[in-house]
């Protein structure tokens, strides 16, 4: 019963579906003072998701069958690390053997999933999206592969994210040397990407090609990728914090370090443009030409 209540509930899918959707909200009210507008009230987000829920679900002509499941693919996986990453911060001893991997990889499910449901619709622009999405992932996933190796080697080994915690608050936050920063960093940046924030939003870009991976979905499907980014919005920080600043992780000091990252991803994303995808690769895997 208990695990139940910690999937669903806390720290599962309804806590970090609050916290993402509220945490979109701040990016979206951060950016409209930026851009000397009022922004949305609080509440937008939800108030987004539920009419979503109340619109008909159109699936195109010629779609197969993974067009509709694709999504809960996605949301399934992210719910799963936002319940295992709370559990882990709250007790880590909780944790199993070598569940970082198992975290990697399940983070890498939302994408997939929308590769799988933009391949499925049939659309030509949804395939030009899915074509970027899976460009995107091959350039950010080995940096991020690399950091968590620095993370790894920091923490003599371990695979643990829970050993990873108890190792930091002992000799001090991963963050707090040369190599930590640095992977810190470049972590900074695989998030950005992962999270398709500019200025790495090319699967989407709805000025380019109408939103792309999304450009079919409508009613109870959108509603899941949408929720699923905000999951994702909510889980990726804290995936970060539990890597680099785990030395300290009471509510207070857990909530500051969210939201200085929550910031740095704003400022990131409202004050660049979106890359082409070469741009993205080059940017991702070398040192560009400027």
């Amino acid at each position: 019963m208990k695990l139940l209540f910690d999937y669903l509930v806390f720290p599962g899918f309804l806590f970090s579906a609050v916290i993402g959707l509220l945490a979109g909200w701040i990016d979206r009210k951060v950016s409209a003072r930026l851009q000397w507008r009022v922004g949305p009230p609080w509440h937008q987000n939800f108030t987004d998701i539920f009419k979503l829920l109340a619109k008909e679900v159109i699936v195109p002509q010629g779609a197969r069958f993974t067009f509709l499941l694709s999504p809960y693919l996605g949301l399934i996986s992210a719910v799963f690390v936002a319940a295992n990453l709370g559990r882990f911060i709250i007790s880590p001893l909780e944790s199993f053997s070598a569940d970082l991997i198992v975290i990697l990889y399940l983070l890498v499910i939302p994408a997939i999933a929308l590769i799988i449901g933009a391949s499925s619709s049939a659309n030509p622009l949804a395939s030009v999206g899915a074509s970027r999405e899976m460009k995107l992932i091959l350039a950010y996933e080995l940096p991020l592969i690399l950091v968590v190796i620095t993370v790894v080697i920091k923490s003599q080994g371990a695979l643990q994210i829970g050993q990873i915690l108890i190792q930091q608050v002992t000799l001090g936050s991963n963050i707090f040397s040369l190599s930590g920063t640095l992977a810190f960093l470049t972590a900074l940046l695989c998030m950005q990407a992962k999270l398709g924030l500019a200025p790495f939003e090319v699967s989407e870009a709805e000025q380019e090609i109408m939103g792309g991976v999304l450009i079919e979905y409508s009613g109870l499907p959108l509603a899941v990728f949408k929720l699923t980014k905000a999951i994702m919005l909510y889980v990726m920080p804290v995936f970060l914090i539990v890597l680099f600043l785990g030395k300290d992780l009471s509510p207070l000091f857990l909530i500051t370090k969210y939201l200085i990252l929550l910031v740095l991803i704003i400022l990131i994303k409202n004050t660049n443009p979106r890359l082409r995808i070469d741009q993205a690769l080059k940017f991702l895997w070398r040192k560009p030409k400027l």
